[in-house]
């Protein structure tokens, strides 16, 4: 059946035509429709979102709570320090306070004795301890023991005195153990870093060419600027260390942290609380790294040459004698081997085995001379 004719006289439109006219149209319709879907979405979707039910966490793993005890318990022990720098100006002669620094300490005893790094406060004129409850008090200096990297302040707290930090020991600690680390690194206050113990008596140099600390403990747990001076606390919470450096080219953590060990600090501290200083335990002889060194290259043999004898000194009494020069030639005196049956290789091996011991106490030196060994006996003397 022929569709009848246009009474205007057009012509019926070509059926292709029509099939592409449906067809645009169709895809503006879906074009259209998905333009307006999201809003069309929120018409029709229910006005109130459907509330979300909280999935039951259950209780903390036991690490997790004993670490979360082990900071509660120590973070009123530990200290926020700011020191300062008096300044004159040239011009109206006016003293200022320009800040100098941060860093950490830890409360040694009802009397208000803090302990720092002797960095922390070094060339400074005024130190500044923040508690953990916000009080701040002006501190003063005690005593300090750079061979150490210790320092002592005192504030005077009138009321809510905060808790000393509960002492430990360190001869008993194993590489592995855990430890933990709270100090303000980076200026963020109070902040709990863990990791263990990853090597023991370890030696480092002072700084700005200072003397060698040694037995120090190596540890995993991020120690950062500000964090020295704070406590290095071992899984009972008892102190074992001093946080005191780090070996980072960045200058930021990487893994290898230092500590004084808390056996250390408790022969140094109680010193520095009593006299405002450490006074070092020695033989009475005088030695000399360098020349020392070219003597065991000229010998062949280890040790410690004395190079002199302090007359009246313990090891004078002892029978000790020093290097002499014959004909422009240095000849050896005693060479010492060992102190009560540990080596001592060099200088620096000396110094640290006679700081563990305390002025008037006896030790066993192993003695060679002109090829002779004997065991002298030396009551220690107080070092200059």
């Amino acid at each position: 059946m022929t569709p009848p004719p246009d009474p205007y006289g057009r012509s019926a439109p070509d059926p292709f035509i029509r099939r592409w006219l449906f067809m645009t149209a169709c895809i503006a319709a879906l074009m259209l429709l998905w333009q307006f879907l999201p809003a069309i979405e929120a018409l029709l979707s229910p006005r109130v979102a459907s509330e979300r039910t909280v999935t039951p966490r259950g209780d903390l793993a036991a690490d997790e709570q004993a670490t979360i005890e082990l900071f509660e318990k120590a973070r009123d022990s530990v200290v926020y320090i700011s020191t300062a720098q008096w300044v004159r100006d040239v011009w109206t002669r006016n003293v200022f306070s320009v800040p100098r620094g941060t860093g950490s300490g830890f409360i040694w005893d009802d009397a208000g004795h803090v302990v720092t790094n002797f960095h922390v406060i070094q060339g400074a004129s005024e130190a500044t301890v923040k508690l953990a409850d916000g009080r701040s008090y002006r501190a003063a200096l005690v005593g300090t023991s750079p061979a150490h990297d210790i320092a002592v302040l005192k504030i005077g707290v009138g009321f809510k005195r905060p808790p000393a930090v509960p002492i430990g020991t360190s001869a008993d600690l194993k590489v592995g153990q855990k430890v933990f680390a709270i100090g303000n690194p980076f200026g963020l206050d109070w902040t709990l870093t863990t990791g263990i113990v990853s090597a023991l008596d370890r030696s480092l140099p002072g700084e700005a060419g200072g003397p060698t600390i040694d037995h120090l403990i190596q540890t995993d747990a991020a120690i950062n600027p500000g964090n020295s001076g704070g406590p290095l606390l071992d899984s009972a919470g008892r102190l074992i260390g001093i946080n005191t450096a780090i070996y980072s080219p960045s200058g930021a953590s990487a893994g290898i942290g230092f500590a004084v060990p808390v056996d250390t600090v408790m022969r140094v501290v109680p010193q520095l609380i009593k006299t405002g200083r450490y006074i070092r335990p020695a033989l009475g002889i005088e030695v000399d790294e360098d020349l020392n060194a070219h003597l065991q290259l000229l010998t062949g043999q280890k040790g410690v040459f004395v190079l002199r004898v302090i007359p009246g000194s313990a090891a004078d009494k002892a029978g000790l004698i020093g290097a002499q020069i014959v004909g422009g030639n240095i000849v050896p005196g005693d060479r010492i081997a060992r102190i009560d049956g540990q080596p001592v290789d060099d200088v620096a091996a000396l110094l640290a085995r006679l700081d563990d011991r305390n002025v008037g106490d006896v030790v066993t030196l192993s003695v060679e001379r002109s090829g002779q060994h004997r065991d002298v006996q030396v009551e220690l003397q107080a070092g200059v």
